[in-house]
């Protein structure tokens, strides 16, 4: 299996190509954007440069970077695991729909901001100033491969280049504008809960789609400090990854280097009354794309 990731080795920002533990130097594109550009080539390569890397001199001493250094956009959907909608329901006391997708709902996505927002492996994420309810959320992410618009349910697989481990730190306490009444529509804050720098941890790298087998069955899992916190199956999404794709590309063009947040599982620090605190190690894990940590400071 050969995955993308972003490296710095001597003091340059390289593409690098993940085989078996070692990282090799990509000597055709400069970034991975450049890759999701020109995806249609590059996939028929990459299914054939398992046989050729070994015979190649790898890279030693590289950092591993976000794989996806700087998104095109980044959409995020709203309680998309039927886990996590229970715990919710419970947490909230609010009658949230269990089935929303046999209710005919569609999916629900928000924007997240990208530039400073995104992180690596191994970064030190602050804690937004003023909050003190920062929570985790593991989630698949999806990368776009390939110009959609309007595809339909069935095609909309057609158009993913891979998929890489995320987290979609949220600040709880900044979901709502301070001395704004309930009932204002001005109330709510999504940049202030969502988009803060480091909100949108990525790694290690991303697994190009080709060799995921249904990335609708894929175990993932997240720990703080060692204690495992969710533990669950992309299989419990309400809306899947064409649904998404889909109703997305009906509203608005899906380019190459776009992500997709796909939504977090029960076990989130809301439903515990528990939030991250300066000094907690983050790590997260999906089934056949990799693990990474973060770390949590003031």
């Amino acid at each position: 299996m050969i995955q993308l990731v972003t490296i710095e080795h001597e003091g340059t920002r390289k593409t690098g190509l993940l085989h078996e533990g070692k990282i090799y130097a990509s000597p055709r594109y400069a970034g991975v954007q450049d890759v999701l550009e020109d995806w249609p080539r590059a996939t028929e390569k990459l299914a054939t440069l398992g046989r050729d890397l070994p015979g190649r001199d790898y890279v030693s001493g590289a950092t591993l970077l976000a794989p996806l250094p700087a998104p095109r956009t980044i959409y995020f959907a709203g309680v998309n695991f039927s886990d996590h909608v229970e715990e919710m329901k419970r947490v909230l006391g609010m009658p949230l729909e269990g089935d929303p997708k046999g209710k005919g709902y569609l999916p629900w996505h928000n924007i997240k901001a990208g530039g400073a927002t995104v992180v690596g492996p191994d970064a030190k994420v602050r804690i937004p100033a003023g909050s003190t309810m920062l929570d985790w959320e593991i989630e698949l992410g999806v990368v776009i491969g390939r110009t959609c618009k309007d595809v339909p349910v069935d095609e909309a697989m057609d158009y993913v280049a891979g998929y890489v481990v995320t987290n979609d730190l949220s600040a709880r306490d900044w979901v709502s504008r301070p001395n704004v009444p309930d009932t204002s529509p001005f109330r709510w804050d999504w940049i202030g809960q969502k988009s803060f720098d480091g909100s949108c941890p990525m790694g290690p790298a991303i697994t190009p789609a080709q060799f995921i087998g249904d990335p609708m069955a894929l175990s993932m899992k997240l720990w703080v400090n060692g204690e495992l916190m969710q533990d669950s199956n992309t299989s419990q999404m309400l809306f899947t990854i064409a649904d998404q794709i889909a109703q997305l590309s009906s509203r608005i063009t899906l380019s190459p280097g776009d992500l997709i947040l796909t939504g977090t599982p029960s076990g989130v620090g809301m439903a515990r009354k528990q939030f991250l605190k300066a000094g907690d190690v983050v790590r997260q894990w999906i089934e056949n794309i990799g693990e990474f940590e973060f770390t949590i400071v003031d």
